[in-house]
């Protein structure tokens, strides 16, 4: 059936929209694989190499296209056999719609493929060799409908025409039966005569319109027969009936009746039903061949086929018997029998949180095989943010972003693509996707306050926890790792007792993974009564976030220092001490106070014989008898709370308090 032909490329149209663009190409069927249909990458606007470099594609939708994109030169090429008739049937225009995918930005691309008709199929009858009877008795002009032959072809390599062999009795008669068979009938030209010729062989040729024109061929096997003269007929040759594709299977198509004037044997008729097109009508429909009704024996599909054409026979039992034929053309309604079906043909995710409003996210196929409104599909997405759905061309979407994410509120999506029909009732068809969200490092790790109390006593030993500090950073994997440290930039240190300024990090130090703030070495209040630094959180993302608190340390007193003697002369009494007191007296400074008390301690020797023990009494109440008592156990260290004004701490503690002590010469 094949044939040589010269194979010619033409690029119908090459044009698109920035949401997505269609290119049109036809190419002749059983065109050889390697056949160039168009060039592709050209037509796109794509430059040299950019088609492998953004890996231009075809997206598979479940039928295969015999065409493939070479990747080197980005044009479109016939990969496999290419069959209009297998593709197709007998629908025309043949046109296969593909989607091309380019990456780097991702865009979809509408590719329309025309695959024309060749003159590839003969006409083929259904059967080589059709035998009927005629009687003798007919008269000139009788018709006997004959089975026509059928070519898978498609416009003016389908249209076919008949020819029969030379004969003085018989002429052929085209008929069409419809607007798209044309049906020949055998026309009797001059009466039989049984015993002159009682079988006549003919040959009836179908030509189709290809170029060159292919032909079929059936014999005709005719037997004159005596007697019977008076055939069956129909009260109409043509019967239109309607009936909706889900008619139960038994539903009533028609009731036919042929009427025959003869009496008796000859006037008994039984119907037969023939050359159905296609022929898998004779699947679905049976006559019954003594009523004549005509009934479904099979279910019926529009998206299958929507129109049967089949021929009724009706025969008497005569002898010879003689048959009427009467043509039925059955039209199948359609109903909404084909819910919505949503596809995902490409999907990109995880999504990162800081993606601008829209990108693309997926891309959809939607698709309903019914036909008008039952066939148009609404779409929606389910819950209606932070995604959208782009309508890019018929039946193609994008799944786009409508709304800025935040990980740290939402992780993930379960995102449902709905479709509708408009059918009455309507279908749905719903598709998920689900939609999980990358981290970024959007969230500096924060304190939970922005300044830390911190009491701790003094002659503490070396690596004694201090405090335990923790900042919250919502970023998940690195972006939320915190690493901790004294952060030697900010505003921390202490003027030490010998004049020099150190540094905070000499005397604390905080741990890098779980933020225990510990000593470095014994603190001492005669040296440091307060120390203010500050603690940064960093963590580990890329540009890495930092926060930072502020700690101040308030060294605790211990009574860890005797009273000491001043030289004479080297200074008068303190504030407080009258100056009979002053006279013949040496001054002392003791200074032993805690920042959360105010005590004061005096020591006084009176005149006359030394005292083994001194006597401890505060200037506000008498000496309590017995022993002084012990000095209670050093509490650990307290976290406090920050004042409002961090101002009034430094107002409500004494630095050094001073206090006089009178040792008698």
């Amino acid at each position: 059936m094949a044939c040589c032909m010269e194979i010619q490329v033409l690029v119908l149209q090459a044009a698109w929209a920035p949401v997505g663009g269609q290119v049109r190409y036809s190419v002749p069927e059983e065109a050889k694989a390697g056949t160039v249909v168009g060039r592709l990458a050209q037509d796109l606007g794509l430059e040299a190499g950019e088609a492998e470099a953004r890996r231009l594609r075809l997206v598979s939708q479940g039928r295969r296209a015999s065409v493939e994109v070479s990747g080197a030169s980005g044009a479109l090429v016939v990969s496999s056999r290419l069959d209009r008739e297998e593709l197709c049937g007998k629908s025309a225009p043949c046109a296969l719609r593909l989607e091309v995918l380019v990456e780097r930005p991702l865009r979809v691309f509408h590719v329309e493929l025309e695959i024309t008709d060749i003159n590839d199929n003969a006409p083929l009858f259904p059967v080589k060799e059709e035998t009927f009877t005629i009687a003798e008795l007919s008269l000139p002009g009788s018709r006997f409908p004959l089975e026509g032959a059928s070519d898978a072809d498609v416009g003016a390599n389908a249209q076919l025409s008949y020819t029969l062999s030379p004969t003085e009795h018989f002429r052929l008669d085209l008929q069409k039966s419809n607007e798209r068979n044309i049906v020949p009938d055998l026309v009797l030209t001059k009466a039989l005569d049984r015993e002159t010729l009682p079988v006549h062989h003919l040959v009836l040729t179908a030509s189709d319109g290809g170029r060159p024109s292919l032909t079929g061929t059936m014999e005709l096997v005719i037997s004159v027969l005596d007697a019977n003269d008076n055939a069956p007929a129909f009260n109409q040759s043509v019967y239109k009936v309607q009936l909706p594709e889900n008619a139960v299977e038994g539903s009533l198509v028609a009731l036919l009746n042929a009427t025959d004037p003869d009496e008796g044997i000859n006037s008994e008729v039984t119907y037969t039903a023939t050359n159905f097109i296609p022929r898998s009508g004779s699947d679905v429909i049976a006559v019954n061949p003594k009523t004549g009704e005509i009934r479904l024996t099979g279910s019926l599909d529009f998206e299958e086929v929507s129109i049967y054409d089949f021929h009724i026979e009706a025969r008497d039992k005569g002898t010879p018997p003689l048959s009427g034929h009467c043509s039925v053309e059955l039209e199948v309604l359609d109903v909404n029998d084909n819910a919505p079906e949503v596809w995902v043909t490409s999907l990109s995710v995880p999504v990162p949180e800081d993606a601008s409003v829209g990108t693309v996210v997926a891309l959809l196929s939607v698709s309903d095989r019914d036909s008008g409104a039952n066939g148009r599909v609404r779409c929606a997405v389910w819950p209606a943010a932070p995604f959208g759905l782009v309508s890019t061309f018929a039946g193609s979407y994008s799944l786009v972003l409508r709304e800025a994410l935040d990980r740290e509120r939402v992780s993930e999506y379960e995102v449902e693509v709905r479709a509708e029909d408009g059918g009455s009732p309507s279908l749905r068809g719903r598709r998920g996707v689900r939609v999980p969200v990358s981290d970024v490092n959007d969230n500096a790790p924060a304190f939970a306050q922005a300044v830390y109390t911190v009491l701790a006593r003094e002659n503490n030993a070396a690596g004694a926890e201090l405090a335990r500090l923790w900042a919250r950073d919502p970023d998940e994997a690195d972006n939320g790792r915190v690493r901790y440290s004294v952060w030697e930039g900010g505003v921390g240190g202490v003027a030490s007792a010998g004049g020099g300024w150190r540094p905070a990090s000499s005397y604390v130090s905080v741990d890098a993974e779980s933020g225990r703030l510990w000593a470095l070495q014994p603190l001492d209040y005669e040296e440091v009564q307060v120390l203010q630094f500050e603690v940064r959180a960093v963590d580990a993302g890329e540009p890495p976030l930092c926060g930072n608190a502020t700690v101040q340390l308030f060294v605790v007193d211990e009574n860890d220092n005797a009273p000491a003697l001043l030289p004479a002369g080297s200074g008068g009494p303190g504030p407080g001490v009258s100056g009979e007191a002053a006279s013949g007296a040496l001054w002392a400074e003791v200074g032993s106070w805690s920042y959360s008390q105010r005590q004061s301690r005096s020591l006084c020797v009176a005149d006359g014989a030394g005292k083994s023990d001194l006597m401890v009494f505060s200037p506000n109440f008498p000496p309590p008898p017995g022993p002084v008592a012990k000095e209670t156990q050093p509490e650990p260290p307290a976290l406090l709370d920050t004042p409002q004004n961090p101002d009034q701490l430094f107002y409500t503690v004494d630095i050094i308090h001073r206090i006089g002590v009178l040792i008698s010469i």
